[in-house]
């Protein structure tokens, strides 16, 4: 069992930025990042494969975020910049022994998660 602990989460003005982190107890091949608002599914905002730093982003925060990870710390930093009252919500980082991006970056493919850290952005 792989723990995750994020970190970084907080309030903020629309436009304004966030930086989250999500430390990992052990080796993973894939980690990326999910967010639910009240009411709504889970969303998947940001992946990257942990051996070749490839990442993948849906259309709602490409170009706003930006996934990274530090391997000696075993830790992934999600940068959030030109945040929406949309973007609301509370943020899970998630981990697995696969890489998985594109139509395979879905939740059910994330077999570790960590507790969430809540976003909120005021408009």
């Amino acid at each position: 069992q792989v723990r995750l602990v994020e970190s970084g989460g907080g309030s903020v003005q629309a436009g304004g930025s966030l930086r989250l982190s999500c430390a990992a107890s052990g080796s993973t091949g894939g980690m990326g990042w999910f967010r639910q608002a009240l009411g709504k599914e889970r969303e998947g905002v940001a992946s990257i494969c942990t051996s070749s730093g490839s990442t993948y982003y849906p259309d709602s925060v490409k170009g706003r975020f930006t996934i990274s990870k530090d391997n000696a710390k075993k830790t992934v930093f999600l940068e959030m910049n030109s945040l929406k009252p949309e973007d609301t919500g509370m943020y899970y980082c998630a981990a697995d022994s696969r890489c998985w991006g594109g139509i395979w970056f879905r939740d059910v493919n994330f077999r570790h998660w960590g507790q969430g850290t809540q976003v909120t952005v005021s408009s």
